[in-house]
């Protein structure tokens, strides 16, 4: 059986960052391997890598999948995207080419849902406003105790907008805490509520009775601001909100004017616009926490890698994809 050939597209300098040394052997292992330059391949290096793939591996930074790209690349058959969405880096011609498309952007979504398990404790106790306090020459008996008393996440209630990959993930870390767990999702019905052992609810219910929100969903029109003014005023004071899928979920101006009143703690590792306006009060209000979108991996994403060698062998010997990403999944994905 002839070997396949494999582009890897995301540039040598990302090497060390997305794959580990098992990850290139494996993939050695199957297939010829062809390489872009040191960084992610632009329009012209794309074309000419695909022009004898029959599968490739893609990341941030790499080229859209456009027709011109596609038009010269006749045997590419199979693409394992590495990051947290596909949908910058396909276009409706990539669709209609019947290309097997895998996202290794479930295995980000352990980061992501580990990261917001670190908010979660770090916010009910309070730790960021009551650190401020005590470096400001406070104790436990200072206003900022009484307006933000130390609380527990365990036997909490939290409310999670969206039961996507990493809000299941975020579900399963939950479970030493034995904590209520409300999601609001209109693609998830009570058979798989039950099994994932949350109750399912409506956005307003959700948010009356959540002490803890995070924000799980994709950014897509039915999205869009879905927490607005509205939504806030529902929430009970002393709430704590984490964003860290999209900043376009959040309505900012509404927000900012409930973290005014003291009302909430918010941590953002995502704003709309990204980065947030240099004079925005988000920068200044002390009752937030802004991140630079680090939730997911940083420094090692090998694991994605991993995932992306894997799809592609599975692909090439007829085995079953681990994730696939189709067409009718497209509205629902980040």
């Amino acid at each position: 059986m002839t070997r396949p050939t494999v582009a890897i597209t995301i540039g040598r300098e990302n090497y060390n960052r997305m794959f580990s040394e098992k990850a290139l052997n494996d993939l050695a292992e199957f297939a010829d391997v062809i390489h872009a330059g040191e960084e992610p391949a632009e329009k012209d290096e794309l074309s000419d890598l695909l022009s004898t793939a029959d599968g490739c591996i893609t990341s941030w930074g790499v080229h859209q999948m456009d027709a011109d790209v596609l038009a010269g690349a006749p045997n590419l058959k199979a693409m394992a995207h590495m990051g947290s969405s596909v949908k910058r880096f396909v276009s409706d011609e990539f669709w209609a080419r019947d290309i097997q498309l895998t996202s290794a952007g479930v295995t980000l979504a352990r980061d992501v849902a580990e990261t917001t398990l670190g908010l979660m404790i770090v916010g009910r106790k309070r730790i960021i406003p009551l650190s401020q306090n005590l470096r400001a020459g406070g104790w436990r008996d200072s206003p900022t105790w009484d307006k933000w008393d130390p609380r527990e996440l365990s036997r909490s209630t939290v409310g999670l907008i969206g039961a996507s990959n990493v809000g299941r993930h975020v579900i399963s870390l939950l479970e030493p805490f034995e904590v209520e767990i409300l999601v609001a999702d209109p693609f998830l019905d009570e058979a798989q509520a039950a099994e994932l052992g949350v109750t399912k609810v409506e956005l307003d219910e959700l948010l009356r009775r959540s002490d803890t929100v995070s924000l799980h969903c994709p950014s897509n029109p039915s999205t869009y601001h879905i927490l607005d003014a509205e939504a806030f005023a529902l929430m009970p004071d002393h709430a704590l909100i984490i964003n860290t899928a999209r900043g376009e979920l959040i309505d900012e101006a509404a927000l900012i004017a409930e973290l005014s009143k003291g009302r909430f703690f918010a941590f953002l590792d995502v704003s709309d616009p990204e980065p947030s306006d240099p004079g925005s009060p988000l920068r200044s209000l002390d009752n937030v926490v802004l991140t630079p979108h680090t939730a997911g991996c940083i420094e090692n994403c090998s694991r994605m890698g991993e995932l992306a060698v894997e799809e592609l062998r599975r692909f090439f010997v007829g085995e079953p994809p681990v994730y696939e990403i189709t067409l009718d999944m497209y509205d629902r994905i980040a």
